[in-house]
């Protein structure tokens, strides 16, 4: 009797399982993208693909954690539950996209910005699905939901991606993108092949190496470098990350996708510089790994390489919990750093707009 018993609850306990392991599996074979093989035939001619892997200029460490860091972050990240997450609901603001020319940005949450530069609009890091994940019920869900269904969006004329990681790259956003706009899709070298596995038009990709520009009539976009690392599934680092410049006729946007502080930002600036607005991370920081994403801080001084007089809007925060530090501590540090030093702010709620010439005052809707 005990015996047939305790088959019985492993048996209901390894079909549970399998059901968990169905569930968190449903929808990833697909959202995994491109294999290697596909990918590297477009990777393996950039100077940047060495031993068939791109690498940072600045050496970075990325998440290769020893058992005692990835102890001390899952110690972290379950123990504080309570302070990563919003007290209340995040207050969403009702997007309006203007007609003028510019610079503006319209913050949709994480990295999912609308960039207004002199007549055009740019897209970027779209990602609209409830879970940043290979899978539909596994993974880091949205703390807000999107301000704005992608099918209102008015018509675009650039969609620009950082590199593959879930949070900047959603398939589900991608694949509407490509049937409601007409826009291409301009993105670093070897992410092409996932949007081509998802099914965009081979003519609506374009893919950027470090340093490589695409024109749209009087826009410049410019691939520039970050300081990061890429991968969706186990292979690592056979896409290229990047952060981009747009260049219009009279003024200059600089989005800095994801990435730990580097001295490219200075480099950057001086060739492409000074910026009137900057979209630079400020969440999801851990000193274990201080390569590749920034802190506060270090937002405040790449915004002071960049630039000297710009507006800094701060992204890669808010909308996905990826770090165990408290869910607004990115905002308060980064206007704590940037006072003393004379730097502008804008924090828009998710949905906000914000522009150079708006006057400087800074709402502190996430004191929820």
């Amino acid at each position: 009797m005990l015996r047939a018993a305790l088959r019985l609850t492993a048996g209901t306990a390894t079909l549970a399982a399998g059901g968990w392991m169905m569930r968190a599996l449903h929808g990833a074979p697909e959202a995994l993208g491109a294999g290697p093989a596909e990918i590297r035939r477009v990777a393996e001619g950039s100077p940047n693909f060495v031993d068939g892997a791109f690498t940072n200029l600045d050496a970075a460490a990325g998440f290769d954690m020893g058992l005692q860091q990835q102890w001390m972050v899952l110690r972290e990240l379950v123990g504080g539950r309570g302070v990563g997450r919003p007290a209340a609901p995040i207050p969403l603001a009702e997007p309006s996209v203007e007609a003028g020319e510019g610079p503006a940005g319209t913050w949709f949450g994480h990295s999912s910005v609308l960039i207004e530069i002199d007549g055009y609009r740019v897209l970027t890091d779209p990602v609209w699905s409830r879970r940043c994940s290979p899978s539909d019920s596994v993974g880091p869900e949205r703390l807000h939901p999107p301000p704005a269904a992608l099918d209102t969006l008015p018509a675009i004329d650039a969609i620009v991606i950082s590199h593959d990681h879930y949070d900047h790259l959603d398939i589900d956003a991608v694949i509407a993108l490509g049937r409601t706009q007409r826009a291409p899709f301009v993105v670093p070298l070897g992410v092409g092949a996932h949007l081509r596995r998802w099914g965009i038009p081979e003519h609506r990709v374009v893919e950027l190496d470090w340093g490589q520009h695409h024109r749209i009539a009087d826009l410049t976009v410019v691939c520039t470098p970050a300081r990061h690392f890429s991968g969706r599934f186990v292979s690592r680092n056979t896409t290229l990350w990047s952060s981009w410049v747009l260049i219009g006729e009279r003024h200059r946007v600089f989005f800095g996708g994801d990435s730990g502080y580097t001295r490219s930002f200075a480099d950057i600036g001086a060739e492409h510089g000074p910026f009137d607005l900057t979209l630079l991370p400020i969440g999801a920081y851990h000193r274990a790994w201080p390569d590749i994403h920034m802190s506060p801080e270090e937002a405040v001084r790449a915004h002071r390489d960049l630039t000297d007089t710009g507006l800094l809007v701060p992204i890669h925060w808010c909308t996905f919990r990826l770090a165990p530090h408290p869910w607004a501590e990115p905002v308060e540090r980064l206007l704590a750093a940037a006072d003393p030093d004379g730097v502008r702010v804008a924090v828009p709620r998710p949905g906000g707009r914000a522009r150079p010439a708006a006057d400087d005052v800074v709402d502190p809707w996430w004191r929820l």
